[in-house]
């Protein structure tokens, strides 16, 4: 990684939550709120990782169990580390975490964020549809991305785009 000290990562704790919620802030156009993140940290099953420089957080990733599928709900990096690899650290830490190579996992990204879609693409996202109007802020669409053993074949066999679960989802 470039510039600064080693990053390592670790669990997301509650005392981290200060920090993530500026970060949040100033990532986001609608961020998360503080009850939000006091809620996915409460839930059972769920991985929520910090990314730390110098006793400093300078990402997060959030990601809860639901059923068989695990979803990546929220990802980010302080301004003065984005680019830098830790989003991609943050990401395969989770999935040595998840430690499944059959493991489902889903995300939603704007359409519009071309490096984040290209780093869920490097590591075995593909798009499967899109979640129309997805944003309050902008009203822009969501990409659903899923990884899956088939995706990581380059297919999207078994992938529920069109599943009832995801109302308002239109293929790819």
């Amino acid at each position: 990684m470039n510039g600064g000290s080693e990053i390592t990562v670790r669990r997301l704790a509650y005392a981290d939550l200060t920090r993530v919620v500026a970060i949040e802030r100033r990532a986001f156009p609608a961020p998360w709120s503080l009850p939000m993140f006091l809620m996915e940290l409460s839930r059972a099953g769920g991985i929520s990782l910090a990314a730390e420089e110098d006793g400093d957080v300078v990402g997060y990733l959030v990601c809860s169990r639901f059923d068989e599928d695990w979803h990546v709900m929220n990802v980010a990096v302080a301004g003065h580390r984005r680019r830098q690899g830790v989003a991609r650290l943050l990401m395969t830490t989770l999935l040595e975490r998840i430690g499944d190579p059959g493991a489902r996992l889903t995300l939603e990204v704007r359409v519009s964020n071309t490096a984040a879609r290209a780093l869920y693409e490097s590591l075995g996202f593909l798009g499967a549809g899109t979640r129309r109007r997805y944003y309050s802020d902008n009203g822009e669409d969501a990409l659903v991305m899923w990884r899956t053993p088939a995706t990581l074949r380059g297919s999207l066999e078994g992938i529920p785009a069109v599943d009832p679960r995801w109302a308002g989802i239109r293929p790819a």
